[in-house]
């Protein structure tokens, strides 16, 4: 008897486009080889929502993810919206979706692929066999703390953001990130900047005592400024990282590209009943639309969708496994390429990987 999964897809702008139909492709095959069920519906939000309805996020967008079991996201967002209030931005759309879904931890895998040493601007010996979690909270701090906005002030305007974290925000994010390491090597650096702001006095107070509950796992402190430098000087020191939203934000960018491209990058959005996956990268628009756009973050965001929010993962090794086979075959996509590899789109990408996982 197989079993069925609601899935919400959203493609959104750019790059989503073409990126989410192909990891469609490899959902229902996986979903063919394992005897799974795939019941999907597509919705818009971001720009493509705001050209159709006049908001980045339409109530029945929501209600679809709502009642889905996971979310499948592409990118939003691109110039094109740029000139928009904040408040009706296509990126809105993402922030409303974490927020309604409750979904406060966002799991950034960065481990580089071996086929791919030499695509990273670093060199081999630096980074040869990373492989980190950078565990961003994804639903407090300065991305949704108020008071904000732009004000008139003495004749001038005035930009304002608050960042803020509650006690309960920092403990549970704090436990997901060190029952992840437990699963790992059992080694925790936690990233503020406790020096200069007081946000970040409170999160490695709270981060702390929760660590009394974890005395197997090794935690360390580190400022920010420090960490994206060493995140660049000696990364292999890093195994799990957890941080808050904003640095959590840039510094996951920074890991991304130590694995030779933030093409290659997938998330996990969990903390509620429904998961959300998407690829860390943008929309992309430059390339948009000529078959260029790297898949295989969305692609192995799908393995992680089964694997965290449907339990199997078997499925996640497999895609794992098929990527890894394409890539040492010598196969790439633009952001990857290198003189002697082979140059491919973004369907015939996904065609081979496929090709593997039959």
């Amino acid at each position: 008897m197989s079993t069925t999964y609601k899935i919400a897809v959203f493609p959104g702008d750019g790059i989503g486009k073409e990126i989410v139909p192909q990891a469609v492709r490899v959902m229902k095959e996986v979903g063919n080889k394992y005897n799974i069920g795939v019941d999907l519906e597509e919705a818009l939000v971001g720009g493509s929502a705001i050209d159709e309805y006049g908001i980045p996020l339409p109530e029945k967008s929501l209600q679809l993810a709502l009642n889905s079991e996971a979310v499948l996201l592409g990118a939003v967002g691109g110039p094109k919206w740029e000139g928009l209030d904040y408040s009706i931005r296509p990126e809105r759309a993402l922030l409303g979706l974490r927020e309604k879904l409750g979904l406060f931890a966002n799991l950034r895998p960065a481990r580089l692929f071996s086929a791919l040493v030499d695509a990273s601007t670093l060199k081999r010996e630096v980074i040869e066999g990373i492989d980190i979690v950078v565990i961003r909270e994804l639903t407090g701090g300065i991305y949704f703390g108020k008071p904000r906005g732009i004000e008139k002030a003495d004749g001038q305007e005035r930009g304002i953001n608050t960042e803020v974290y509650t006690t309960y925000e920092i403990e549970r994010i704090a436990r997901l990130a060190f029952n992840v390491a437990r699963g790992r090597s059992k080694k925790l650096c936690s990233v503020d900047k406790a020096n200069v702001l007081e946000s970040s006095e409170l999160w490695r107070r709270v981060v702390n005592t929760v660590h009394k509950d974890y005395q197997d796992i090794e935690l360390s402190h580190m400022y920010v400024d420090n960490c994206s430098m060493q995140l660049i000087r000696n990364p292999k020191q890093f195994d799990v990282i957890l941080t808050n939203n904003m640095f959590g934000d840039i510094l996951s960018d920074e890991a991304a590209m130590l694995t030779g491209s933030i093409g290659m990058l997938p998330s996990a959005s969990l903390g509620g009943e429904v998961g959300m996956y998407e690829p860390i990268h943008g929309s992309a628009p430059d390339i948009a639309g000529q078959n260029k756009a790297n898949p295989i973050a969305t692609i192995l965001s799908v393995g992680m969708m089964f694997k965290y929010s449907f339990g199997m993962e078997i499925v996640f090794t497999d895609i794992d496994a098929a990527v890894n086979k394409v890539l040492n075959k010598g196969y790439r996509t633009a952001d990857i390429y290198s003189a002697g590899n082979k140059l491919v789109g973004t369907k015939e990408m996904t065609d081979l990987i496929l090709d593997e996982l039959i």
